[in-house]
């Protein structure tokens, strides 16, 4: 029998009690509370003015590209498997949910939300709904994409086909290099 050895992520996580600031790996981190998380994501879905939705995927996909690729490099992490592993342990560690990452390729690619703390969240706030809301998941799985393959962000635009939030099992989305 094979043994497959998964590289593990390494979270050296500090408080600062005088600004009340986490880091982890050095890097100043919100850690994610799914209540907040359905009140800013609501605020983007109901924003007129601007798409607060986009603004939310780009900004989600800007931040986890600088910190995965700082991670990657200060760790020697070359390995496309490696690499997604890690993406997949850090988003669970940020308390995001639980992430697989399915298949992936340099022009497409599919994951699976088994677990998201947003959807469960909005779910007890304002019951289910018809339209996904994992806007910040989609910044994050184009960013993983992008750092994995060291192409640029933007490379890959990100679609939520099946979603928790509309009764499914879990999320499953489409990457698609643009």
């Amino acid at each position: 029998m094979a043994i497959i050895k998964k590289t593990e992520i390494v979270l050296d996580h500090k408080f600062d009690p005088r600004s009340c600031r986490h880091t982890i790996n050095g890097e100043l981190h919100v850690l994610h509370c799914h209540h907040y998380a359905t009140l800013y994501t609501r605020l983007a879905d109901d924003c007129g003015m601007l798409d607060g939705k986009k603004l939310l995927v780009d900004v989600a996909e800007d931040c986890f590209y600088e910190l995965l690729t700082k991670y990657y490099a200060a760790h020697n992490i070359e390995s496309i498997d490696d690499r997604f592993s890690i993406a997949e342990q850090y988003y669970a560690a940020a308390g995001l949910g639980q992430m697989e990452v399915l298949c992936a390729g340099t022009e497409s690619g599919e994951v699976k939300l088994l677990h998201s703390h947003l959807d469960e969240g909005w779910i007890n706030k304002w019951e289910k709904r018809d339209t996904p809301v994992n806007f910040m998941t989609c910044g994050y799985i184009a960013a993983i994409f992008s750092a994995a393959f060291d192409r640029p962000t933007r490379t890959f635009s990100v679609l939520e086909k099946e979603s928790i939030i509309s009764g499914a099992e879990h999320s499953l989305f489409d990457i698609v290099a643009k």
